[in-house]
């Protein structure tokens, strides 16, 4: 990367942390490319640089939350203990740790592997309320869709799931708990994780 792309995504990324920012005191409807330009300290000019209107920045934003995901569940040490810290390469690792792995080990869906994850929400819920009423424009669903394919595959594959059945058991699967997590945030995560995780 030379100095001018370098120096390109460092605004990139000012813009996403004024705007995650922004988001945590308000809500995204109120949010102004004025507000977020003086928050990241940037001119008009450098936003449309970047994006075309405040939804591409959100859809950015997603990603860019993702990415700061990824890395941390590569850091935590009793879950993803043997991955590296890179988000890019925690992808792979995780997937050759599912091939490998005993397959009482393949059940993803514990607390360990949650409890983590809900708390990122929490945290963010903000951002993820937004994102997820606008699922349809920011493509969520093929997000996580891509996503999950690099964990639940290697996971079917290993039970010797048809095929053809694989798609279906993936959409039960996301869709069941993007659901369970939409409600959840619906009510500001009142309910504890524990009893979150206990429905799921």
């Amino acid at each position: 990367m030379n100095k001018s792309e370098s120096k390109y995504f460092a605004t990139a990324a000012k813009m996403d942390e004024a705007f995650l920012q922004l988001l945590e005191k308000k809500d995204f409807a109120y949010i102004t490319v004025k507000e977020i330009c003086a928050s990241a300290g940037v001119n008009r000019s450098t936003f449309y640089l970047h994006y075309e209107t405040t939804s591409d920045l959100l859809a950015e934003s997603v990603r860019y939350m993702n990415q700061q995901f990824m890395d941390y569940m590569a850091q935590d040490k009793k879950t993803f203990a043997a991955l590296p810290v890179n988000g890019e390469s925690a992808v792979p690792s995780l997937f050759s740790k599912l091939q490998n792995c005993p397959k009482e080990e393949l059940c993803l869906v514990t607390p360990d592997y949650l409890t983590p994850y809900l708390n990122y929400i929490r945290e963010h819920k903000r951002l993820f309320c937004t994102a997820m009423q606008r699922a349809n424009v920011l493509n969520l669903d093929d997000t996580y869709r891509r996503m999950f394919t690099h964990v639940f595959t290697p996971i079917l594959e290993r039970y010797n799931v048809p095929q053809e059945d694989r798609c279906y058991l993936m959409a039960f699967y996301i869709s069941g708990l993007m659901a369970i997590i939409s409600e959840w945030l619906k009510h500001d995560c009142s309910d504890s994780i524990e009893h979150t995780i206990s429905v799921m």
